[in-house]
């Protein structure tokens, strides 16, 4: 294991833990569907870049925020309608990805980043 010499692990310089996939044409598919079922689940008002920007899929030209499709799983974060139910709608969204079946890396992570007034 290297470190620093604080004693620390280095730290990890990838910008924002993002991957660039491989196979663009295959990972366009697998968020797009991820982006409809996510969208689809009532009480989602929205995708978010989550609190730093961090969440987002880097494919060539184009840069989709909300979902960061990676190696290690699904990272999804999305802003919910004032007056749902958070950990309803968290599930549904969760359910709704998991439903994709395997073009969807696992484990999926979602997290509830606003709630927003309509």
């Amino acid at each position: 294991m290297s470190g620093t010499a604080t004693g620390l692990p280095a730290a990890d310089t990838t910008p924002f833990d993002t991957d660039v996939a491989t196979d663009s044409d295959a990972a366009l598919e697998a968020v797009e569907a991820v982006v409809a079922a996510v969208l689809a689940v009532p009480g989602v008002a929205g995708l978010s870049a989550g609190p730093v920007g961090s969440a987002a899929t880097l494919l060539p030209g184009r840069r989709i925020d909300g979902i960061a499709l990676r190696d290690t799983g699904t990272e999804v974060h999305v802003a919910v309608d004032y007056g749902v139910d958070v950990r309803t709608t968290a599930r549904a969204v969760h359910e709704a990805i998991t439903a994709l079946g395997t073009t969807v890396p696992r484990p999926v992570e979602v997290h509830v980043d606003d709630v927003l007034a309509r």
